[in-house]
């Protein structure tokens, strides 16, 4: 009696779920096209160029000052007394050492800084995305861009125009 109440009750949900299926709106999006023709996008993708340039500019210097330390200490090694040449090679460590945190230092900043600048973007968009969402009574808008999606039918609406004017791209 219990598995027939169950069927039943799953019948019914089924019949139910079948009638408002059709109403469904789907959308999808492709994300990474349309941050990469927002404009701010782009500014704070040169920002970053720009402080990945100076970062590594840095590193250059400190790497060239280095490979002198190096150079001076082979040149002179064999003439030098054991506690001179022993606090050489501690400076080229200590050098050595320092690039390295210094590298590690930069890689952070500049995560730091691409988390700082695109926030606001992905933010506006998602909210656009949002409101394109609820105006046009999609019940999910997909992004295309991503492996996930294996295929959307024709009947899946593009909603990039639509985001695109809500953002005034």
């Amino acid at each position: 009696m219990k598995t027939i109440k169950v069927t039943f009750l799953a019948i019914a949900l089924l019949l139910g779920l079948g009638a408002n299926a059709q109403d469904l709106k789907f959308a999808h999006i492709d994300i990474q096209k349309l941050l990469s023709e927002i404009p701010e996008k782009i500014q704070a993708e040169q920002t970053l160029q720009d402080e990945a340039k100076k970062l590594e500019d840095q590193l250059k210097v400190m790497g060239a000052d280095l490979q002198q330390k190096y150079q001076d200490y082979i040149a002179k090694a064999d003439s030098l007394p054991e506690l001179i040449r022993a606090t050489k090679e501690k400076e080229i460590q200590d050098a050595d050492q320092r690039i390295k945190n210094y590298q590690q230092m930069a890689q952070q900043s500049l995560a730091q800084k691409e988390q700082q600048l695109l926030s606001p973007i992905i933010e506006k968009v998602q909210k656009a995305i949002d409101e394109v969402g609820a105006e046009n009574g999609f019940v999910y808008i997909f992004d295309i861009s991503s492996q996930v999606v294996l295929y959307h039918s024709d009947k899946s609406t593009d909603a990039a125009p639509l985001v695109k004017a809500k953002l005034g791209i």
